[in-house]
C-alpha cells in the first residue's frame, strides 16, 4: 500500500496486513479524523515507533495502550513525550524504576528516542487519539493492527524480551510463543496500580541480563 509512509524492512513484513480490507477502512477513518479533528500524534509521527526500531534490530517490546491526549505530548512513541514537555506520571515512575533499578539517573528528557535507536520498540495498540478524549480512537482497527505486529515479530524473531505492564498489555501474553521468549508482567506504571508491583519489579536489569545471556548487547536505559 502506497501511501502508507513507514520504515521499508516493517514495510515489507506487514505488507499483507496493509492489504486487508480492515486496514484500508481504518486508514480513510484516521484521514478523515485528522481533517475533521485535532489527532494525536502528528500525521507523520503515527509509525514514528517502526521509523525508529527498523524490524531488523528489535530486541525488546514495551506495549502501552493509547497515545497522551493532551496537548504536544504524543510522537508516536508509547509514555515518550518531548523534550520540554513535563513527564506524565507513568513516565515518572518508569524513570524511578530505572533510578532505582539500574542506578539511570532521572533525565531531564522524557524523549524515549534514544530507547527505540537501541531496539527497543515502543508500541502503543492504539497508534491515534483525539484531543482531550482518551480512548477516542480504540475499537476501529488500530488493535487488530498491533495485535498482528506482536504476532509476527513473536513468529519471525526468537528471544525477544517482551514487557507487559497492566492487565491490559498483560492479555497480549496469548500472542507470544513462551518457548521462544523472555514476557516480564508486572502491573501498570501508572500512579494508580505503579505500588502493586510495577515499582521494585527489576524488569530493566532483567531484561539486560537476558540479553547478555543471549549474547546480545544490553541496554543503556
Amino acid at each position: 500500500m502506497e501511501d502508507v509512509q513507514i520504515e521499508s524492512s516493517w514495510k515489507q513484513v506487514l505488507k499483507e496486513e496493509f492489504e486487508k480490507p480492515y486496514f484500508t477502512e481504518l486508514r480513510e477513518w484516521v484521514k478523515e479524523r485528522y481533517k475533521t479533528s485535532i489527532v494525536y500524534p502528528p500525521a507523520k509521527q503515527i509509525f514514528q515507533a517502526f521509523d525508529l526500531c527498523p524490524f531488523d534490530n528489535v530486541k525488546v517490546v514495551i506495549l502501552g495502550q493509547d497515545p497522551y491526549h493532551g496537548t504536544g505530548q504524543a510522537h508516536g512513541l508509547c509514555f515518550s513525550v518531548l523534550e520540554g514537555v513535563p513527564f506524565p506520571p507513568s513516565l515518572q515512575n518508569i524513570f524511578k524504576e530505572m533510578l532505582d533499578d539500574v542506578k539511570k539517573p532521572i533525565p531531564k528528557s522524557g524523549d524515549l528516542s534514544y530507547l527505540a535507536k537501541q531496539g527497543v520498540f515502543l508500541l502503543n495498540a492504539t497508534l491515534t487519539v483525539e484531543k482531550d478524549k482518551a480512548g477516542s480512537h480504540q475499537n476501529k482497527g488500530w488493535e487488530t493492527f498491533t495485535d498482528s505486529v506482536i504476532r509476527i515479530l513473536a513468529e519471525k524473531k526468537s528471544n525477544l524480551v517482551f514487557l507487559l505492564w497492566g492487565s491490559f498489555a498483560g492479555k497480549k501474553e496469548i500472542l507470544i510463543p513462551p518457548n521462544k521468549h523472555l514476557v516480564l508482567k508486572s502491573a501498570h506504571p501508572s500512579p494508580l496500580s505503579a505500588y502493586r508491583g510495577f515499582l521494585g519489579n527489576r524488569h530493566f536489569s532483567k531484561t539486560n541480563a537476558y540479553l547478555q545471556s543471549i549474547g546480545k548487547e544490553s541496554i543503556d536505559w
